[in-house]
């Protein structure tokens, strides 16, 4: 198929090249053009505008930064695109504005998907991200093939926006399991054991999670790059904060935003979720 792809960051320039390896043709923009210029030596058409890449795009995937750029992103894409092309995008963004976007693709005679990811870096340089959809069945369908490409946990979660709220979810689990990893570290460190050995014994049992296997590591090897963005995951909170507003108080997840605000004030908003424990080391 012939696909256009915008946001080439940590999680998306993988993405974007295991369809190419599939055999389909990607253009690609990033707003940014030096960020995705490598991508050329791999075989993919790299675009100095929106409007070059997705001209006579069967598919469009987005996958961005923060609710904002989605806005100004599709604005651009709803003025060049071919009519009854489906838009798909990857971006964990607010469920209303999902909602929008679908409504106003529907009106261009347009299909529509909401398709946030869970799975991190690895997750997408391996292709075995969890993908959560939300719109019509009948284009999520058309669709499975290449989220199968970038994925292998898929569902459909419903109508449009819900693929959206069920990655809030998903930000809510991450959120409680990055904090307990971090404090279970802080902890062992302040007995004086051996934290290694402390993972390997609790991470089979009932303290297991995807965060024990795949970042605790991380946090070991003093390696704090993003795999997510913590100025991201604050993002996410803050969606999730507005979604609740007026509703249940999520006390852990408000607990555990105030943590990574606290460490994005102080200039670690571009490392890794797992820099949290950065902010148990400074706080007594």
């Amino acid at each position: 198929m012939k696909i256009a792809w915008i946001g080439t960051g940590v999680m998306g320039k993988h993405m974007l090249l295991h369809l190419h390896e599939k055999g389909h043709d990607v253009s690609v923009y990033n707003r940014t053009y030096q960020k995705a210029e490598p991508l050329k030596k791999e075989g993919i058409h790299v675009c100095k505008t929106i409007e070059e890449c997705v001209q006579k795009a069967e598919v469009i995937f987005t996958m961005v930064g923060y609710p904002k750029d989605v806005e100004e992103v599709y604005q651009e894409i709803f003025i060049h695109v071919s009519k009854g092309a489906i838009l798909v995008d990857m971006t964990t963004s607010s469920p209303q504005l999902a909602k929008q976007l679908y409504q106003k693709a529907k009106e261009l005679g347009l299909s529509m998907l909401d398709a946030p990811v869970s799975g991190g870096d690895s997750g997408a340089k391996n292709a075995t991200l969890s993908i959560m959809a939300g719109g019509d069945k009948e284009t999520y369908e058309k669709i499975v093939p290449l989220f199968s490409c970038m994925g292998t946990s898929l569902h459909y979660m419903g109508e449009a926006g819900n693929g959206q709220h069920c990655k809030a979810c998903n930000q809510i689990a991450v959120a409680g399991a990055v904090a307990a990893m971090s404090e279970a570290i802080v902890y062992a460190k302040a007995q004086g054991l051996e934290v290694e050995s402390v993972l390997d014994a609790i991470r089979k049992g009932a303290a297991g999670s995807w965060q024990m296997d795949h970042t605790a590591p991380r946090v070991l090897n003093n390696d704090f790059e993003p795999g997510f963005y913590i100025k991201h995951f604050v993002k996410d909170m803050h969606i999730v904060q507005q979604e609740m507003k007026d509703k249940n108080e999520l006390q852990m997840l408000n607990s555990v935003c105030s943590m990574y605000e606290e460490l994005e004030k102080n200039g670690e908003g571009n490392k890794g979720t797992q820099a949290l424990l950065h902010y148990y080391e400074n706080v007594k």
